[in-house]
This record gives C-alpha cells, structure tokens and sequence, in this order.
C-alpha cells in the first residue's frame, strides 16, 4: 500500500492537472468522466446535489450553502477547487476533509483502470468525490464547476437547483472571448426541468441565460430582482473582519440580519444568491428555517474553514489577503480598498501566466507601494515578466524570490496605519496562509 505521499506525487505528476500546468490539461469533452463514472457504476445518481458555476464567487456562495445546509442537520458534500494547502481541501463532509487513507485506496484500486481512461488530475478528483459522497451517503452535495459549465467533468450531475454566480472574464482561451461566450459555457450547467439562480444580472449576458432556461424549461430567478441589502457595515475591529447587513427578500419582505466573517463588499451578491437558492429549494420542499440561514452565514468559517476571501491576516496595519484572480474580480477588491481609510498602500502580489497581469495592475492605485513574488508553482509568472510590466506602468516596485519575503518586507515598510493587501493569485495566497 502506497503512503497519502505517494499517491499525491502520482496525482500530481502523472496526471495532467490545470492549476500547475494551464490549458494543456484542459479537456474539451465529458468522454472521460463519463467512463469514469460508470465504471464507478454512477455514484453522482445516488446523491442530491447543488451545482455552482460562475467567473468569481463560486467557492463563496458553495461554501455559504454548505454552512446553512450544515446548521440545519443535513449530511452535507462539499466539492470545490483549486486547494489552498492540501488536495483534501477539496473534497469535505460537514467541514471535514476526506480521509487520507480513502484517497489513498481509491486510487490504488482503481489505478490500473484508471490510466486506461488517461484522465486529467480533475476528472479523476471528481470520481474520487462523487464516489466518497455516495458511499459515505451524504444528504446534499454542494459542487462547485471547475473551468467553465457546459464541458466541465461536474456537470453529468443532475442538480436540485443549478446556480451561476456572475460572468467576467478569465480563461477566455478556453470559454470565449466576448462575455456571451463566456455566458454560452456557464449556461451550460441547465439542466431540463431544474431551476436556476442567476446571482448578478448583466444585460449583456441575460438574453443568454434566458434563452438557454426556456430551451431547458428550466424556471429562472435573477437574485438582484429578489433580494435587496438594506444598510451593511465592515467590522475591522475584531480579530476577525466582519460584514454585517440586513437583506430583505422583496417578494414577502422577509428580513434576514447578516453577520459573515466574508467581509469583503463583493461578498453582497453572494449572500442574495444563497438567500435566492434556498428561496428557491422551498419550492422543492427542503425548506430551511432563518436561524439556519442566519448562523450558517455567521459560522461559515468555522463550519467549512474557508480561507482567502478578504481574509483577515492581522491588524495595524491592517493585512488582507484575497484570492481575487481576474479582472472582474480584482475590479471588485477595487471597489473595496476605495472604501478603507489607510496611509499607504501595499500591495503583495504574484501571477500565473495566463492571465494578463497588466490589465490587472493597471486597476491598482498607481501610487501604492509593490511587491512581486513568483507564486511556487510551474505555471507561475516569471519575475522579469512582471518586471517589464511594472516598469512600463511606472510603478513603484520591488522583486522577490518568495511571497513570504515580498510580505515580510511589506510589513517592515509599514506603519500601522497602513494597508497591505496580498493577492493577484490564488496560490499567492495559499503561500501566505
């Protein structure tokens, strides 16, 4: 029996995996993990399930809906990625992550047959998951897409309600360069007759959903039309940054009081988009009482331990760390940093490189203090990459060979009415956590 060591270094390096490689491990087809679950003999049949797609917010509103559903009682899945620190991150029971030795005799059991198939690292993560939720038997599963919607190895399940955060733009070599495009991909998680969530409503994009939900007969709720945030503040004083909030669902003025440790602003469409979904479930008859709803907002952290969503590292200064990736949502940590009262800015930050970290650092205030780490993987952005761009926007900028030491110099620079934020990657992030 190989050691969880062993089996993570064949997951790894054998198998084509998008978060260290990029595109090249991209599939343009379902072939593989339908193969693969049905040599599994279907284990995503015998679960209930959520389904969640979207440009940003995903792994928010997934871990949102599982906190609540975890209030309430329920048996709950939880399938999301990329990981932060470990690969069971992403595969979790009521908070828990799968066992090593599960991952470890999954995959020397179905090695051999496995590699006749050649999957992709994820298509072979979902087998894993949906066979774990299955057979430990689980009461709801909350799954995330990976890349995409139409062709990612999530969607062979048939969902309770399907859910589509928003749309920006990121991986537009893969899904499309024009929004509707991009839309076109995530729509692709509709299924016939299963309602769907849309969390923020976009013009440009709207016409796609609608089309694709009355071709699906699929009913489809907008959460903006629904939900209205009455009053919100952001809480930096506790140890743990906080979002507190009132929303009210319009159609029966029902009043929700939100406390949330996401304390980022963005987090304002999640919160509709879960308050929407469960709306929406009470149709199907799962209806979950509002102190659920309400303390699976205020015990998320504790309840499913997710990390790196406005994050907060310490205090004076004041460090956040974010997993914000993209344009859409760096526009949105924008929008943030424009509402907090700082001396100086500095930011620690670190690319992959298939985004377009220009287009990125342009958004950032151009007076801040930068600092440039390559994140420790083999997809991360070259540092004289980043410096050809830093020193064409004229930015005020140094190198370093680690986020840890991009941050420690940070910090040294501050005073403690500062701000330091650290973001750019996802990966940026895990270094730092």
């Amino acid at each position: 029996m190989k050691s969880y060591a062993q089996t993570l270094k064949y997951l790894f390096e054998q198998l084509p995996m998008f978060h260290r490689i990029g595109k090249a491990a991209y599939k343009a087809d379902l072939n593989n993990t339908i193969d693969i679950l049905n040599l599994l003999d279907n284990p995503q049949k015998d679960f209930k399930s959520i389904h969640i797609a979207g440009t940003n917010g995903k792994g928010s509103t997934s871990h949102l809906l599982a906190s609540v559903f975890m209030e309430a009682g329920y048996k709950t899945g939880l399938y999301t990625s990329p990981h932060l620190k470990d690969f069971r991150e992403r595969i979790k029971i009521n908070g828990k992550t799968i066992p090593e030795n599960y991952v470890v005799s999954f995959v020397e059991h179905y090695k051999i047959d496995f590699e006749k198939i050649a999957p992709s690292f994820f298509e072979w993560t979902v087998g894993l998951a949906f066979d774990y939720f299955r057979n430990e038997k689980v009461d709801i599963a909350i799954i995330e897409t990976g890349l995409g919607g139409r062709l990612d190895s999530t969607n062979l399940i048939q969902p309770l309600v399907s859910v589509i955060t928003n749309i920006g733009f990121d991986h537009t070599d893969l899904l499309g360069d024009t929004l509707d495009k991009i839309a076109f991909e995530k729509a692709g998680i509709i299924k016939e007759n299963t309602p769907v969530v849309i969390g923020e409503t976009v013009e440009q994009t709207k016409n796609v959903f609608l089309s694709k939900a009355k071709q699906e007969n699929s009913k489809i709720y907008f959460a903006e039309q629904d939900f209205d945030t009455l009053n919100f503040e952001q809480d930096f004083d506790s140890e743990t940054a906080l979002l507190n909030m009132q929303v009210v669902n319009k159609n029966n003025n029902e009043l929700f009081t939100i406390e949330c440790p996401l304390a980022g602003i963005y987090q304002l469409k999640n919160f509709k988009t879960v308050l929407q979904t469960f709306e929406v479930l009470k149709y199907l008859n799962i209806a979950i009482d509002k102190k659920y709803i309400e303390n699976g907002f205020k015990n998320v952290l504790q309840n499913t331990d997710l990390k790196g969503r406005w994050q907060q590292i310490s205090k004076l200064p004041l460090v956040i760390a974010d997993t914000a990736h993209n344009e859409h949502g760096i526009n949105q940590i924008i929008v943030q940093l424009s509402k907090i009262q700082y001396q100086k800015l500095h930011l620690v930050l670190g690319f992959v490189k298939d985004k377009d970290a220009e287009k990125i650092l342009k958004l950032f205030p151009s007076n801040a203090n930068f600092y440039f780490a390559k994140p420790n993987i083999p997809r991360g952005m070259e540092l004289n990459e980043i410096k050809d761009i830093a020193a064409r926007l004229n930015l005020n900028f140094d190198l370093f060979d680690s986020v840890s030491d991009a941050l420690n110099s940070a910090k040294a620079n501050s005073t403690p009415n500062d701000f330091i934020y650290i973001g750019g990657s996802t990966f940026v992030v895990a270094e730092v956590i």
